[in-house]
């Protein structure tokens, strides 16, 4: 059976998914098989696997730092809010529907954890190391006999814990030692050591308060991490959004919807890596201003932020720019894009239908029983219209891959679409095209596209060659970028952390 340890937090977004990455990429390199484990997830950063099932997208990443396939039993059960304290529940992989907070927590709670076990045992029969991630805090003391996330897992995987702070946040001391405080005996004793993250500043005027709660806590603190602005790896929760440095002042400047209810946020992560790029996150009540294309990211309700996009008047925005720049919708920013979104069940939201910006000469409409979620592989067309046949006319024939999640479909009128299927299902259920284009205005179902280098990169150069700008060729700055980052980060912990200490605590 495999070894097991532990990274719980003191709160969200303390530093667990980067911790466990970390220590994912030490232990692969130092030459042992090493997999993540986070039982229940709550995101709406999801990632398709092989399986065709949905995963958070921290455990994709965390599967990258190990160097292995993502599977759906990294991350067996995750919930994706729908707003009103309702989720949709995805268990190993798959939809089964939504629920609110209390039947999940009382009516579904054993099934759940049935599914964790049943998924940890699969993967410690398989891999010599898992690394756990914990989710929010363990001393959520109100919900402990409902736990599945935290001490649960501890005590089911055998598994010693670190626990991490995040001294941004302020008060990471009485954190560290409130959440010791408030454990019952049971779960304090796997309680062995303490982290705290993303500091700036004299490490020396830090250390008696160090030494304190070591006294307090009767467990060492591992280290100190240092904030690196130099790592660029994907963010986990849209709450991100909020605290997230974008750069600006850059030769290029992409707009992005910062939708109400907006997900999957990660597909614009690698133009994040393009030295001459910057992001304009546009909120519905902010103004476009200068930009050079604007970008509609997926969403978790397309009627709700249609609706808003139209009470707000950034749709008309949207469309007056739309006349001078390219406009670019992914899942849900396609349906956006749409004429119409059929709604009549009203199973996105109360709006039922309503129309959609009209950019793109489609239909979508929410009829589909089921959810679409698959790996997905296209070529791009030769007869691509609008601004689109423009921008990858030299790329036609080429392979793009991708992935889906998504219930609506789309049905093109005077539109052609961007990309036809080998694998998957795109616009409707004959899965044989994907998206649209006509105008200055294209869309797909494809997250993941502008992860395609050569897509990103004619994209990116018809915009430079506009401007007067050279094009760009060369190696792909997301990859390189990425896989450095990951490297770093396990740099960062080996030099900062104790690792002899850490070696204790998984091994003996």
């Amino acid at each position: 059976m495999a070894k097991c340890i532990m990274v719980q937090g003191t709160s969200s977004n303390a530093g667990k998914s980067m911790l466990v990455a970390a220590l994912c990429r030490i232990y692969k390199t130092r030459g042992y098989n090493v997999a993540p484990f986070k039982s229940q997830n709550m995101s709406l950063n999801s990632y398709t696997t092989k399986e065709n099932g949905e995963i958070g997208i921290a455990q994709m990443l965390q599967a990258e730092a190990a160097m292995i396939e993502p599977s759906i039993h990294m991350n067996p059960v995750l919930l994706k809010p729908k707003g009103d304290f309702t989720s949709n529940v995805i268990i190993q992989g798959k939809s089964i529907g939504d629920m609110n907070f209390y039947d999940y927590q009382h009516k579904y709670h054993d099934d759940a954890f049935n599914a964790i076990k049943e998924s940890f045992k699969i993967l410690s029969e398989e891999y010599d190391i898992i690394i756990i991630e914990g989710a929010g805090s363990p001393a959520e003391i109100n919900m402990r006999d409902q736990d599945i996330a935290n001490m649960e897992i501890a005590h089911l995987a055998d598994a010693n814990v670190i626990l991490i702070a995040d001294i941004e946040m302020g008060g990471v001391f009485a954190a560290i030692a409130g959440t010791y405080v408030l454990l019952d005996d049971y779960d304090r004793s796997r309680l062995k050591a303490t982290v705290i993250n993303k500091f700036r500043g004299n490490l020396d005027i830090l250390k008696p308060g160090l030494d304190r709660i070591e006294e307090i806590t009767g467990e060492p603190v591992l280290g100190v991490l240092p904030y690196d602005e130099t790592l660029r790896l994907p963010e986990e929760d849209s709450a991100s959004l909020t605290t997230h440095v974008f750069a600006e002042d850059k030769d290029i400047t992409i707009a992005v919807i910062r939708l109400p209810k907006i997900a999957n946020f990660t597909d614009i992560d690698p133009f994040e890596y393009e030295s001459d790029v910057a992001l304009k996150m546009v909120g519905v009540n902010d103004e476009i201003g200068d930009v050079d294309a604007i970008i509609i990211p997926g969403t978790r309700n397309s009627t709700e932020d249609m609706f808003e996009l139209h009470e707000s008047g950034l749709a008309e925005r949207i469309i007056e720019k739309s006349g001078e720049i390219p406009v670019v919708g992914i899942c849900g920013g396609l349906q956006i894009l749409s004429n119409i979104i059929y709604d009549e069940d009203k199973r996105e939201s109360k709006h039922g239908t309503i129309e959609g910006l009209g950019l793109l000469d489609i239909e979508s409409s929410f009829s589909r029983a089921g959810k679409i979620v698959t790996q997905s592989v296209a070529t791009i067309p030769g007869d691509l219209n609008g601004i689109a046949g423009e921008i990858f006319k030299d790329i036609s024939g080429e392979e793009v891959t991708g992935y889906e999640i998504h219930e609506g479909t789309t049905e093109l009128l005077n539109s052609k679409p961007l990309l036809n299927i080998k694998k998957g299902q795109g616009n409707n259920d004959e899965g044989l095209i994907d998206g649209a284009s006509n105008g200055n205005a294209f869309g797909t179902y494809f997250h993941g596209i502008f992860h395609n280098y050569n897509f990103r990169r004619e994209f990116l150069n018809y915009i430079r060659v506009k401007k007067g700008l050279e094009a760009k060729h060369g190696e792909d700055p997301y990859e390189t970028q990425k896989d450095y980052s990951l490297n770093r980060l396990a740099e960062i912990v080996e030099e900062n952390l104790d690792m002899d200490i850490i070696d204790r605590l998984l091994f003996e």
